[in-house]
């Protein structure tokens, strides 16, 4: 095998790679070798079929798989040889005009991941916000549980319904004196004040009682799902059924226990938790944005193009996928357009970090636990039906770049938590507000790549974040697949939005039009 490298340039590579005519016909040979055995011909007793038969039944087949394993041998070498950290699998081309009884040449282009100092860890100042929970939460929880669980019980005859009363309805919608689709009900209970009716039809109701029948108007907004109704005028006929008051609501015992509990105590202990540990993942997005940006700051070595741009993509395809669900999809699509470098920025960003952390992670011995791997498997599996679960399992385990992808993540919280421990922290309490203001205050292009926000795109606050969330694949160096000339994808192309992710609440969509005059 003769290996010669043809190009030198920055962190990318390229080299012609000869493979002997002799070699692949040597492990041709045995192969049919290995099989001969086994191959069952008539005419011939098991195991006698002679080698000339057997190549002229399989030798295709076996030389191809000859062949490739030629290849990936000659790949192992290549990099164990130069002592390359390939950034993504190598482009490896066989030569035109290739056939069987020639030497296969080869020419391997790669991208190799910088040498990078592992930085000293001393000197990391980080301001932990932690935000007390306060009892006067607990009970407005308390009190949102209760307003889902409300009780109405009949008003006195005669009574004109107020906000907060519950109204049991009938009612016919026309457009132009003719009743349309979905425009009717019977028995609708309608809560005065709720806001679940189109605007203008529970207002109208006020002062209502129980027998009364009245025509209301009413305009759809224009944003309405159903094309027919938008910002069309409409009339609905209403007859009045029932006027009913709320019931009284008392945080006890007897209302823990509705809510299969113990008792108030339990309860109030359950959503105190809950608050915390909500409050406590903004603390921790707090913090790590802060470290990230120190670790950025001091650090500004050549990243892999390539595997910037398959950053930039899964950026991109998110950023897409969330104007796509806004309400102007295309001034949308454009706006994101008017910030493209912008988002190019922070994809080398998020790789640059991601680097870094892998070598701070390897440094300094951080890993991911075989039990943890398998239970990251094992949750990853959940998603698929039953009987293909453990095909799933195996899958991971026999491709060492999948498995990357899928430990990326918990990889790269080991490492932040390793260095939020060496790191010298100060506590400060503020609120929750203040919290949530001094996030949002780098989502809006404060901190995090320093790259100005001119006009705040749908999904400019996710991309920001994003900049939270290094190329997580890159936190574990992804070893080349044993698999070539074929290239797959790196895992970092496919892992590194996930805190992002939890950043910021999927568009609401609009419902589609039901039979009730809440949808009609």
């Amino acid at each position: 095998m003769q290996i010669v490298e043809t190009s030198n340039e920055g962190l990318k590579r390229a080299y012609t790679v000869t493979i002997a005519a002799a070699d692949i016909a040597s492990r041709v040979e045995g192969e049919i070798s290995k099989i001969a055995p086994q191959v069952r011909m008539p005419g011939f007793r098991p195991g006698k079929v002679p080698a000339n038969l057997v190549r002229k039944m399989h030798g295709p087949a076996l030389h191809q798989e000859a062949l490739q394993t030629s290849i990936r041998d000659a790949m192992d070498k290549l990099v164990a040889d130069h002592k390359l950290r390939p950034a993504m699998n190598p482009d490896v081309a066989l030569a035109d005009g290739y056939e069987e009884g020639k030497d296969a040449e080869l020419t391997v282009s790669l991208e190799v991941l910088p040498e990078i100092t592992v930085p000293s860890l001393d000197g990391i100042k980080l301001e932990k916000l932690v935000v007390p929970v306060e009892e006067s939460q607990v009970d407005e929880q308390i009190e949102r549980i209760a307003s889902g669980q409300k009780s109405f019980t009949d008003a006195p005859e005669g009574t004109a319904a107020k906000d907060g009363d519950q109204l049991i309805i009938d009612f016919l919608g026309k457009l132009d004196g003719v009743a349309f689709d979905g425009g009717t009900a019977e028995d609708q209970p309608l809560e005065i004040g709720a806001g679940r009716f189109i605007p203008g039809f529970e207002e109208q109701l006020v002062g209502a009682k129980a027998g009364d029948e009245k025509v209301i108007t009413v305009t759809f907004p224009e944003d309405y799902p159903a094309e027919n109704l938008k910002g069309k005028e409409a009339t609905f006929d209403i007859k009045v059924k029932a006027v009913k008051h709320p019931g009284e609501f008392e945080a006890n015992d007897d209302f823990a226990k509705m809510l299969g509990l113990e008792s108030l105590e339990q309860l109030r202990g359950l959503l105190k938790g809950q608050l915390e540990q909500e409050t406590a993942g903004l603390t921790r997005t707090a913090m790590k944005r802060a470290l990230l940006d120190q670790l950025a700051a001091g650090h500004d070595f050549a990243v892999p193009p390539s595997m910037v741009e398959a950053e930039f993509a899964q950026i991109w395809q998110q950023l897409e996928q969330e104007a796509s669900n806004e309400e102007n999809p295309e001034e949308a699509l454009k706006e994101i357009e008017a910030e493209k470098d912008d988002y190019r920025k922070i994809a080398e960003r998020r790789v640059r970090l991601g680097l870094l952390l892998s070598e701070i992670g390897q440094a300094n011995g951080v890993q991911v636990t075989q039990q943890e791997m398998e239970m990251l498997i094992r949750q990853a599996a959940q998603q698929y039906r039953e009987q293909d679960r453990q095909r799933f399992a195996e899958y991971v385990r026999s491709e060492p770049m999948v498995a990357a992808q899928l430990r990326a993540p918990l990889y790269e919280e080991k490492v932040v938590d390793f260095l939020f421990d060496k790191a010298e922290v100060s506590e400060r309490e503020v609120t929750r507000d203040e919290l949530q203001a001094a996030i949002e205050a780098d989502e809006n292009g404060a901190a995090p790549a320093k790259v100005e926000s001119k006009k705040k795109a749908p999904a400019k606050k996710k991309a920001a974040a994003a900049e939270e969330a290094p190329a997580e694949a890159a936190a574990e160096e992804a070893k080349p697949a044993k698999k070539a000339p074929a290239k797959k994808k790196a895992a970092s192309e496919d892992a590194p939005a996930e805190a992002a992710a939890e950043e910021k609440p999927a568009p609401k969509k609009k419902a589609a039009p039901k039979k009730k005059a809440e949808e009609a």
